[in-house]
């Protein structure tokens, strides 16, 4: 078979010859596994499964190449249902489901969340798994980009974010995706 048949053939049937970067998600005790034995910061998508931007953003935001590939980079990923059932150990403690009148939440949601339960949340712990920001809504890609490497690149913690914004290069228009800023060129 002639390589022009191929690619047509696979350009007919809608295969994609680059590969696509996808979250590699994990469950709190894997992430922590992980965490215990190399150290990163942990992304938690904090979601539940009757919120519709929370499926909005994981299509479209989450589902982008070069955040997925970021993400999977520098962070340990976790989508956390704030609706989980099961008991998870975090820091010493045990966080239950809580049942109320309209359903419940999960206390470590409500703990990492600082009590405003509100989805989708995006959550950012740094390498002492201490809470680094908690971001309440829907981002976009172009936003989020710009979130994912202000805290994986510590620039919150000597540059103000709208000082970051204003010098940021988006993932991709740069030749070195994981900088971030034009002043780290």
């Amino acid at each position: 078979m002639s390589l022009r048949l191929i690619i047509g053939l696979l350009l007919i049937t809608g295969v994609k010859l680059s590969a696509q970067n996808k979250i590699r998600w994990m469950s709190w005790e894997e992430a922590l596994n992980k965490h215990e034995k190399a150290p990163k910061k942990l992304f938690i998508d904090v979601y539940t499964e009757w919120c519709g931007w929370c499926k909005k953003m994981e299509a479209s935001t989450f589902g982008q190449d070069h955040v997925a590939k970021y993400i999977n980079q520098n962070y340990y990923a976790i989508r956390f249902d704030a609706e989980e059932k099961t008991p998870i150990e975090f820091k010493n403690n045990t966080y239950h489901f809580v049942k109320t009148f309209r359903g419940g939440y999960h206390e470590l949601a409500a703990f990492l969340l600082q009590g405003k339960l509100s989805y989708p949340s995006l959550v950012f712990l740094d390498e002492e798994l201490n809470l680094i920001q908690t971001i309440q809504g829907y981002q976009d890609s172009e936003n989020f980009d710009m979130i994912i490497h202000y805290f994986a690149g510590d620039h919150y913690k000597t540059t103000p974010w709208r000082k970051f914004t204003k010098s940021y290069i988006p993932c991709d228009k740069m030749s070195h995706p994981a900088k971030g800023t034009r002043d780290n060129e």
